[in-house]
């Protein structure tokens, strides 16, 4: 049976607005802005992320600087049409948004559900401390033949199952979307700090093929 794009990647989030809304852009006359979203981590540290949301969706929502909300939706990955900054542009597409009064970081106020396929094989490598760490490009088919490129990194036992993974297999991961900081060397020997967006996976299984069922 066809999945449902929809189905395929889903998105939750409880945090606070942390900068004014930005126009984005236009759509078939629909306008598009962004903002960033804190979303607290258990550990006291924070995920800053990207969330672009409709006009349609800003009636009766408070996104002034501090607001607490939920958003629920996708993750998106659009090319970025300028040469500044990262060649893709990641950000949480809001479907559904809302205020509310606290947030209780002890709950699961971020996750992700992404079923994909593995479009370049997967990168496995330990850090000196020997963890293990495999870097997957999951691509998950959105509606209108359009897919999103999602960056996704397992750790420990599911970092050594993630390596055996081969280019077009089906995978199902579930974790959390997080922000990290990083140093990029420019031409001109100047570094600028960037923000790269992720998946950190929790679980992930590959799909059985339907033919290997039958």
């Amino acid at each position: 049976m066809p999945q449902n794009p929809l189905d395929n990647n889903r998105v939750y989030l409880c945090g606070k607005v942390a900068t004014p809304l930005n126009f984005s852009h236009e759509s078939f006359g629909e306008k598009f802005f962004t903002f960033k979203l804190e979303v607290p981590r258990l550990s006291q540290q924070k995920d800053v992320l990207l969330v672009t949301i409709s006009e349609r969706l800003l009636i009766n929502v408070n996104l002034d600087e501090g607001s607490l909300i939920e958003v629920i939706g996708q993750f998106r990955s659009y090319n970025n049409p300028s040469n500044v900054g990262n060649r893709l542009i990641l950000t949480i597409f809001a479907r559904d948004i809302k205020n509310v009064e606290t947030i209780d970081p002890t709950r699961n106020i971020n996750e992700i559900f992404l079923n994909g396929y593995v479009c370049k094989k997967p990168q496995y490598r330990t850090t000196p401390l020997g963890r293990e760490i495999t870097d997957i490009l999951l691509a998950v088919n959105r509606l209108y033949g359009k897919s999103d490129y999602i960056p996704c990194i397992a750790w420990g036992r599911n970092a050594k199952y993630a390596s055996t993974f081969q280019i077009g297999d089906n995978i199902k991961v579930w974790g959390r979307v997080q922000s990290r900081d990083y140093q990029k060397r420019l031409e001109t020997g100047e570094v600028e700090t960037r923000t790269a967006y992720e998946v950190s996976i929790f679980k992930l299984e590959k799909v059985e093929n339907e033919q290997q069922k039958s």
